[in-house]
C-alpha cells in the first residue's frame, strides 16, 4: 500500500462555494411571487434532482403516498399479526389435540365436536394478560412502536416533499400528473435543462448538461460502481469446502454507505463535499485508523442487534414467500440478478430505469443459458423421483375424486401438497428434450444486453466454472432469500475483518480517485468517463490513456459507460478526448465494415438466427442482434447465399461492424446529434451509404415487424438505442479479445 503515495492526486478543478450551509441541506429556497421564481437557487441540488427521478419513475404523487401509506401498514400488519399467532391461539384446540367443551360438560376424546375458528382464539382478556405476561415481548412492542412512529414521521416530511415536487412538475416543469406517464426521462431532463436557462436553479452554472445532472442523482452510486470494479469492497470470500463466494446484501450495502457516503461519522461532510482532511496524502495513516475505528463500531452495533434484525427479517421472509412457494413451488428455482451483478454490470451514469432495462432484457438469454448446463445424473434421479410421487400423489387425488371424506384423514391434505412441491422441483432438473446445446451464441446474447464479462469466459462458455461464475451474477431466487435470511449474522463479521483490513486502501481510493467540479462539487473520477485518465488500453484507447493499471478501470468499464452514455443522451457534447475515442471507435467500424456481410444479407438471416437462439418472439431489434451473433455459425457452416456460392467466414466483430456502419452512414452529411437519434427510422435519400439500399437499417426492421409500427417515436427510439450499445459491446469485446490473443 505505500506505493499507492507515489501516485499524484488528481488536479481538481478551481473551488466553487457550496450550494447550501451545513445545516440548511434539505431546505429549498422560496421567493415571493413578486421578487422572483419560486425554485430560484435551489439549495440540495442532488436531493432535488433525485426526488424529480424518483417521482417521475414512481409515476407520481398519488402512487408514491400509496406506497408509502402500505408500508406503514405492512409493518403494523407483521407486528400485530406475529404477536396475535404467538399469543391469542389456542394451538391445542386448533390441532384438535384437546377437546372444546361447548356445554359445559366433561367430554371424551370420541366426543369432540367440529372445531371451528373463533374455538382456536383466546378471548381479549386472557390474550391480554399472556402479553403483558411476557416481558420480551413487550421489549419487542416498544421498539417497534418507536420505530414505527419514526417512520411515520418520515412519511408526512416525505409526503410534503412529494407534494413539492408535484408543483415543480405543474408550473415549472408544465407537465400535468395525468400527463406524467407519458414523458419519457429524457422529456424531463430536457425541460430541467431549458428551465435552468431561464430560471437558474443552480447559482455555480448558467448551463446545466446531462451528465450535470446524472452526477447529481448518481454521486454516491458511481462510487460504488468504482469500488466494485477495483475489487475494493470485500464482498468476495473464501469459504472452507465450497471455495469463492460472493455475498453482498442489502444489510451489507446499506452498512457501506453508511460507513462512507452519509452516516454521521462518514467521509462527506455533506452530500455533496468529501471532507477536505481526506483529500490530503499527508496523514492518510491516521484517517485509516480512524475509518477503521468506525467500521468497527458499525459492527458490534450490527452484532448487538442481530438477533431483532434476524427475527424481522424471517418474519418478512416468511409473509412475503410463504403463499409464492405454495401457489409455485418452482419459483425458487427461478433467477434474478443479484446485488453484486447489478453493481458490477451497472455503468458508470447509468440510472436505476437504464439499468433495468437492459437486465430486463438480457434476463431470458441468461436463464436459457443457465437452463442449458444439466447434470445427467441429477436428470436420471429426478424422472425416477418424479415417477413415483407422480403415482402416490395421482392415487391420492383418485380416491379424493372418489370420496372427499377422504381429504379428513390426518395429514392428507399435507402428503398432497409436499408431493406436489417435490415433482415441481424435480422437473426443474429434468432438460428439454427440444433444447439446441449451443452455449457459446447464448452466452453471446447475453453480453449484447448486460455489456461486461469477464475475458477468461470467451471460448469456454461450455464449462461449468463459466457457469458457476454467471451464477454469481444470476442467482437463484433461493440463494437470494437464503443470503437475506444470513445478512444480520455474517455481516457485523464482514465489517470487523475484511472491511476493517481496506481502510488504508479505502482512503487512498478517495483521495486519488474524487475530483471536485464546479456547480456539482465532489464526485468520483471515473464518472467522468475520461478515456485519458481511466482509459484501458486494451479496449482500443492505447495511445489516448495515460492511466497506470491502478488508474484504469477494469473490462472496459470507462470505454463501454462513455458509449453508452453517449447514445442514451445523443444532445450531451463529450469533452474533446471523449470525442477523440468515439471518432477513433467509428473509424475502426468502418475499416472492420469493409471485410463483414452486408447488412441486408443480416437482416435476410434474422429469422434462421433467432430461431437458433430460440428468439422467435423478439423484436427487429433483438432480431438483427441474433442475425450479428448466429452469423459466424452460418457461414463456419457453409451456408449458401444468395448467389448459390458460398459465403466467406466472418466474425461477430466484423458483422457488428457492418450494421454500425451502415447505422452511421445513414445519418445525413453535417446533422446534428441533437437532431435525431442515430437509429431513428428516416425515409430520407441520403448520401454516402456504405451499403446500397433504399431505406435505412432501421427502416428495413420497422417494415419487417409490424409491432414496431405501432410504437411510440420515443419507444421506438430506446428500442434503437440499446440495440446501438448491444452491437458496440459485442463489436468493443470482440476488438479486446483479438488483441489481447
Amino acid at each position: 500500500m505505500a506505493g499507492f503515495e507515489t501516485y499524484q492526486e488528481y488536479q481538481r478543478i478551481h473551488d466553487y462555494d457550496e450550494d447550501s450551509p451545513p445545516g440548511e441541506e434539505d431546505l429549498l429556497i422560496h421567493v415571493p411571487e413578486g421578487r422572483g421564481d419560486p425554485w430560484h437557487h435551489i439549495k440540495n441540488l442532488d436531493n432535488f434532482f433525485t426526488r424529480i427521478y424518483h417521482f417521475h419513475q414512481k409515476n407520481g404523487f398519488a402512487c408514491m403516498v400509496l406506497s408509502e401509506f402500505f408500508e406503514l401498514v405492512q409493518f403494523l400488519f407483521v407486528v400485530t399479526f406475529t404477536t396475535f399467532l404467538f399469543n391469542c391461539v389456542e394451538y391445542d384446540v386448533l390441532f384438535a389435540n384437546r377437546a372444546v367443551n361447548h356445554t359445559g360438560q366433561s367430554l371424551g376424546p370420541l366426543d369432540r365436536s367440529k372445531v371451528t375458528l373463533p374455538d382456536a382464539i383466546l378471548p381479549s382478556e386472557q390474550c391480554t394478560e399472556r402479553i403483558q405476561g411476557n416481558s420480551w415481548i413487550i421489549f419487542l412492542l416498544i421498539m417497534a412502536a418507536i420505530f414505527w412512529v419514526y417512520r411515520l414521521v418520515k412519511v408526512i416530511c416525505n409526503v410534503l416533499s412529494y407534494w413539492e415536487i408535484r408543483q415543480f412538475y405543474i408550473k415549472a416543469l408544465k407537465i400535468q400528473m395525468d400527463e406524467l406517464c407519458n414523458f419519457t426521462w429524457q422529456e424531463v431532463q430536457n425541460r430541467l435543462i431549458l428551465l435552468q436557462r431561464e430560471h437558474p436553479m443552480c447559482v455555480q452554472k448558467r448551463e446545466l448538461s446531462e451528465l450535470d445532472i446524472y452526477h447529481r442523482i448518481l454521486r454516491f452510486k458511481n462510487y460504488t460502481v468504482a469500488m466494485i470494479n477495483k475489487s475494493l469492497l470485500p464482498v468476495r470470500l473464501r469459504v472452507p469446502f465450497i471455495g469463492d463466494v460472493i455475498f453482498l446484501t442489502q444489510g451489507l450495502k446499506y452498512n457501506f454507505e453508511l460507513i462512507l457516503f452519509w452516516g454521521p461519522l462518514s467521509l462527506f461532510q455533506n452530500k455533496w463535499s468529501l471532507h477536505p482532511k481526506y483529500k490530503r496524502a499527508a496523514n492518510r495513516h491516521d484517517l485509516a485508523k480512524q475509518l477503521s475505528r468506525v467500521i468497527l463500531l458499525t459492527g458490534l452495533v450490527n452484532l448487538l442487534l442481530c438477533p431483532f434484525v434476524l427475527v424481522w427479517q424471517v418474519l418478512y421472509a416468511f409473509f412475503s414467500y410463504a403463499e409464492v412457494i405454495k401457489r409455485e413451488p418452482g419459483s425458487l428455482g427461478a433467477h434474478r440478478w443479484s446485488l453484486f451483478g447489478r453493481l458490477y454490470l451497472r455503468h458508470f451514469n447509468e440510472l436505476d430505469h437504464e439499468l433495468q432495462g437492459r437486465l430486463g432484457r438480457g434476463y431470458k438469454p441468461a436463464a436459457k443459458y443457465m437452463n442449458a448446463f444439466v447434470s445427467p445424473l441429477l436428470a436420471v434421479l429426478a424422472k425416477n423421483v418424479a415417477f413415483f410421487s407422480g403415482s402416490v400423489l395421482a392415487v391420492l387425488i383418485a380416491l379424493t375424486v372418489y370420496d372427499e371424506d377422504v381429504l379428513t384423514v390426518q395429514h392428507i391434505l399435507t402428503a398432497i401438497t409436499v408431493l406436489g412441491v417435490v415433482i415441481t422441483v424435480t422437473r426443474s432438473f429434468i432438460p428439454d428434450e427440444h433444447m439446441v446445446w449451443c452455449p457459446e451464441q447464448l452466452l453471446q446474447c447475453v453480453l449484447a444486453h448486460i455489456h461486461y464479462m469477464p475475458d477468461h469466459w470467451q471460448g469456454s462458455a461450455n464449462k461449468s466454472e463459466t457457469r458457476d461464475e454467471m451464477a454469481q451474477l444470476f442467482q437463484y431466487k433461493a440463494v437470494f432469500i437464503l443470503e437475506e435470511l444470513l445478512s444480520p449474522i455474517i455481516t457485523p463479521f464482514i465489517l470487523i475483518f475484511p472491511l476493517r483490513s481496506k481502510s488504508l486502501e479505502i482512503i487512498d481510493f478517495f483521495r486519488n480517485f474524487t475530483v471536485d467540479v464546479a456547480g456539482v462539487g465532489d464526485i468520483c473520477s471515473f464518472a467522468q468517463m475520461d478515456i485519458r485518465r481511466h482509459g484501458n488500453p486494451q479496449w482500443m484507447s492505447e495511445g489516448q490513456t495515460e492511466a497506470s493499471v491502478y488508474q484504469q478501470a477494469e473490462n472496459g468499464k470507462t470505454e463501454l459507460s462513455l458509449m453508452h452514455f453517449t447514445i442514451k443522451n445523443p444532445q450531451w457534447q463529450p469533452p474533446q478526448d471523449s470525442s477523440i475515442f468515439i471518432s477513433h471507435l467509428k473509424e475502426k467500424v468502418h475499416q472492420d465494415a469493409q471485410t463483414g456481410p452486408s447488412t441486408q444479407l443480416l437482416l435476410s438471416e434474422a429469422p434462421l438466427c433467432s430461431s437458433l437462439l430460440s428468439n422467435e418472439s423478439g423484436t427487429g431489434p433483438d432480431n438483427l442482434l441474433a442475425s450479428v451473433l448466429a452469423h459466424p455459425v452460418l457461414t463456419a457452416s457453409g451456408l449458401p447465399g444468395r448467389n448459390r456460392r458460398f459465403i466467406s467466414p466472418s466474425s461477430a466483430a466484423s458483422a457488428a461492424a457492418s450494421v454500425l456502419a451502415s447505422l452511421s452512414s445513414s445519418q445525413q452529411p453535417h446533422a446534428s446529434r441533437s437532431r435525431s437519434h442515430t437509429l431513428l427510422p428516416s425515409r430520407q435519400q441520403h448520401d454516402g451509404h456504405m451499403y446500397s439500399s433504399e431505406h435505412t437499417v432501421a427502416d428495413s426492421m420497422s417494415a419487417s415487424d409490424p409491432r414496431m409500427l405501432s410504437q411510440s417515436r420515443s419507444a421506438l427510439a430506446s428500442e434503437f438505442a440499446s440495440a446501438e450499445m448491444s452491437l458496440h459491446a459485442i463489436y468493443m469485446h470482440e476488438v479486446s479479445n483479438e488483441d489481447t490473443q
